[in-house]
């Protein structure tokens, strides 16, 4: 007898092929032309995002709900949930790396920036914001060639060592320095004015600040960055690690943060309360959704054996404030944890809530396209002239040429001797 095929995988599988093939409509919820959709309170967009998260929550079932909490989410049908795609990346332009952008239709391609280290050079804020204001990214969107709006990035690690395989990615190894490009960046993406002023509560887009924290390394003494547990003090910490992300929470409102690998003080970010409840969300005020690094909730059982079970680990990453999982490690071992009675259902709705609030502010909860707030943004806004330019100026501006008054180059023999 042949296996019955389950309707959101056959809906996935539509719903993939009418965008690869037609790219011309993006995924919105709470279609106007469907009758049921006047009755549910989450498509009411009068109504405050709290509320409408809260109500769309309420009505899933058990198996909906755990299905929400990976990073490639499958649609609710019944309720005209599309398909979302939590992951993509831009750290210096859209690009199609992660699985949320694809450049088979009417836009091709996007302008690639240079080098967040080399960009970060010029101490050049406005033009960090510029870099990062992404009509572009919801321009994509627009043109049915997305499904999702989620961006991880910036990468605001503080870059100690060069032997660190990504370093080049972030603004370098000065705390302040970073923190404001991250503002200034996260500002750019969501579509806020330079000054931090915001479009009504909406998203141009959603920025994510990674790794969460003390993260900057590949291998160390035969040790990966998977088991590596950085052991850092109260003071360094405080000075160096987390202002950066503090900068990018309180004045860049971000509404993304992405939990590291590594272990801090033997505790996996992803696992630590007191990161990501206490800190972020108590004393920084955050709100927005928490994503693990890929994998990361899986190493937690099975490379740093922190976790005594799979469904422990699942427990110490959802209440420790944790939203949602790159990978499939909490689509396949939730239900067990609950089953158990090591999970209350109340945390998973905690994470839903506020996945589907950002989903909300992103707009994609308001049913008519031609209503969202940033609708009008074409794909003249992608790779145009203006963004080719401002790459060449930040390649220019990000070049820094050291003056030789002293006549220390080139060094002589005796020189060099006397150096060493």
């Amino acid at each position: 007898m042949r296996p019955q095929v389950p309707s959101y995988v056959i809906f996935t599988i539509f719903t993939l092929l009418v965008f690869r093939a037609a790219s011309t409509q993006p995924p919105f919820s709470c279609d106007p032309s469907n009758p049921s959709t006047s009755s549910y309170l989450f498509c009411k967009t009068t109504l405050p995002i709290s509320q409408r998260a809260r109500d769309l929550v309420s009505r899933l079932t058990l198996g909906e709900k755990i299905s929400q909490l990976i990073s490639s989410a499958p649609p609710i049908p019944r309720l005209g949930i599309p398909a979302y795609e939590w992951w993509s990346e831009a750290l210096h332009g859209v690009a199609n790396v992660g699985r949320g952008i694809h450049f088979e239709g009417t836009i091709r391609s996007a302008t690639s920036f240079p080098q967040v280290i080399l960009t970060a050079a010029s101490f050049d804020a406005y033009q960090w914001y510029r870099i990062g204001d992404w009509k572009k990214a919801r321009a994509v969107y627009n043109a049915g060639q997305a499904t999702g709006m989620t961006f991880w990035a910036p990468n605001i690690n503080i870059f100690r060592d060069p032997r660190w395989g990504r370093g080049q990615e972030t603004p370098g190894e000065d705390p302040l320095v970073t923190g404001k490009y991250a503002v200034s960046y996260v500002r750019g993406v969501q579509g806020d004015s330079f000054q931090g002023g915001k479009l009504k509560g909406h998203l141009q887009a959603s920025a994510c600040c990674k790794h969460f924290t003390a993260y900057d390394l590949d291998n160390w003494k035969g040790v990966n960055r998977f088991v590596f547990d950085a052991r850092v003090t109260v003071q360094d910490l405080a000075d160096t690690y987390q202002p950066p992300f503090q900068s990018c929470v309180q004045q860049g409102k971000a509404s993304g943060i992405m939990c590291a690998y590594n272990r801090v003080n033997g505790i996996p970010s992803c696992a630590d309360f007191n990161l990501l409840s206490r800190t972020a969300r108590g004393q920084w005020d955050f709100h927005g959704y928490i994503t693990s690094d890929c994998d990361a909730v899986s190493i937690i059982y099975d490379d740093q054996g922190y976790a005594k079970s799979p469904e422990d680990a699942v427990v110490d990453v959802l209440k420790a404030g944790m939203d949602v999982n790159c990978g499939s490690y909490l689509q396949k071992h939730t239900k067990a944890a609950v089953e158990q009675k090591k999970l209350p259902e109340s945390e998973i709705d905690r994470a839903l809530h506020n996945l589907f609030s950002v989903r909300m502010r992103l707009g994609l909860f308001n049913g008519n396209p031609a209503e969202q707030p940033f609708s009008n943004i074409g794909p003249d806004q992608v790779c145009s002239q203006e963004h080719q330019i401002l790459a060449l100026e930040a390649a220019r501006n990000g070049i820094v040429l050291l003056k030789n008054s002293a006549r220390l180059l080139p060094l002589t023999k005796s020189r060099t001797m006397s150096l060493a």
